[in-house]
């Protein structure tokens, strides 16, 4: 009976990060924890990239938030995909914390949620800037974060995913 519970929690891991948005070809790299590894053994593991500084918002793309102009319309739009996993409801969390008056929150600090060790110990503020940054590609400006998305590609998705939940959780 165990192992059927085990099976059924992995189609059910499975099936959220698929509504994550998650494209087979940015999966994590190798060194990273399967999907089906428990949370306390991805906060064991050692992470598979560096560390980034917790004031650094360079992007992979090399693009800046302060060059975008936000269309929290189509943020809105877009946001639809991290659904499964949050809401901006306040006090809400779901396999991911309420995101609720995330801009100018210390990452790890929404009490009920259970964040990895490296989220906690981030240091990270959640400026727009930053944010930008995290959206891109989560696991590289968190290494061991519990956060299975693949990350948005497109500066300006990320740029309006910012703008609708800065205009949806004042």
């Amino acid at each position: 009976m165990s192992n059927l519970r085990g099976y059924l929690g992995l189609i059910a891991l499975s099936a959220a990060l698929a509504a994550c948005g998650g494209k087979k070809e940015e999966a994590a790299a190798p060194a990273e924890a399967p999907a089906a590894a428990t949370s306390a053994a991805a906060d064991t593991a050692a992470p598979a990239a560096a560390k980034i500084a917790a004031d650094d918002v360079t992007t992979l793309d090399g693009t800046k938030f302060a060059d975008m102009k936000g269309d929290a319309k189509h943020g809105e739009a877009v946001f639809t995909q991290c659904k499964t996993c949050h809401v901006i409801d306040p006090g809400v969390n779901r396999i991911g914390p309420s995101l609720h008056g995330i801009i100018g929150r210390k990452s790890g600090q929404i009490a009920g949620f259970s964040y990895s060790t490296a989220n906690k110990e981030s240091g990270i503020t959640w400026t727009p800037e930053k944010l930008y940054q995290y959206l891109e590609k989560p696991a590289r400006v968190v290494p061991g974060t519990k956060m299975a998305f693949a990350g948005l590609p497109k500066g300006q998705d990320r740029a309006d995913v910012i703008a609708y939940l800065t205009d949806a959780t004042k």
